[in-house]
């Protein structure tokens, strides 16, 4: 069976949601504190999946995911290359994101780890942004999202604008690397207004993955819309299904991405 891990610790708040969700995809799922991590690196040798939930690590006191790509980058960074050299996934969700940035795990060009190419800043709003979103892929080689072509999904963030010079935009471009870029209703680019992109992100962009499309991160939430339950307006689609006499759906959009995930190895 595909095992997956899922951080915790210091203000990680959304790994019980993660775990969740890569149960329901099939994967046999621990939620593991960093601290314990750090203890017996080896552990990690174990999974074939890696994922840095959302939350507020660290209380976001040093920037959003910095402290805790430090306290990764200080202690277990051997470990984490050669997870990714062994051709395991890696998904950094929101925070999440935040720290694999800060890591260099994404882009990572040229498999070229540890140095930050990107940054996810202040949104445009300045203010914490929690809204539905509609979302478009473009990426082919991303392991997550194929099959996807366009997905809804909430946010929840302050720090979600994204940020690359140019070279590295064009270079990400130019790799299929953008994953996922902000949308409206009908499925047309947001250019950047609010509030079809929540944040003021450069190229409208959502998330992103390596060069070989295993390490992706990205800061909506999926699994936080994994159920039919979850989304907004439940209600009355359930009304719409109930008169046109279909069976409620069990799941909702966010689940592809875990099920994509677990399937790789399967």
């Amino acid at each position: 069976m595909v095992k997956a891990i899922v951080l915790s610790g210091y203000g990680i708040n959304c790994e019980e949601e993660t775990a969740f969700a890569f149960r329901k995809a099939g994967a046999e799922t621990e939620i593991v504190h960093i601290n314990d991590l750090i203890a017996a690196p080896q552990k990690l040798s174990e999974f074939r999946i890696l994922a840095f939930p959302g939350g507020f690590s660290y209380g976001d006191d040093t920037g959003s995911g910095n402290a805790l790509a430090n306290k990764i980058k200080s202690n277990i960074w051997p470990a984490i290359e050669k997870f990714i050299e062994a051709e395991n996934l890696v998904i950094g969700i929101c925070n999440g994101f935040q720290a694999i940035a800060n890591l260099g795990l994404v882009p990572g060009f040229e498999k070229c780890f540890g140095e930050r190419k990107i940054a996810l800043m202040r949104n445009n709003s300045a203010r914490y942004e929690c809204r539905w979103v509609y979302l478009k892929a473009f990426s082919k080689k991303c392991v997550f999202t194929k099959g996807i072509e366009t997905i809804r999904l909430p946010v929840a963030h302050g720090e979600g604008k994204f940020f690359a010079e140019k070279n590295v935009l064009e270079k990400l471009n130019e790799n299929s690397q953008v994953v996922f870029r902000y949308a409206n209703e009908k499925g047309a680019l947001a250019k950047g207004r609010f509030p079809a992109n929540p944040n003021g992100a450069l190229e409208d962009i959502a998330g992103i993955c390596n060069e070989t499309g295993r390490v992706f991160g990205l800061m909506p939430h999926p699994e936080r819309n994994i159920l039919f339950t979850q989304q907004n307006g439940w209600l009355l689609q359930k009304e719409k299904l109930k008169r046109e006499g279909k069976s409620l759906p069990d799941e909702s959009e966010g689940m592809r991405i875990f099920r994509n995930a677990v399937e790789y190895f399967k």
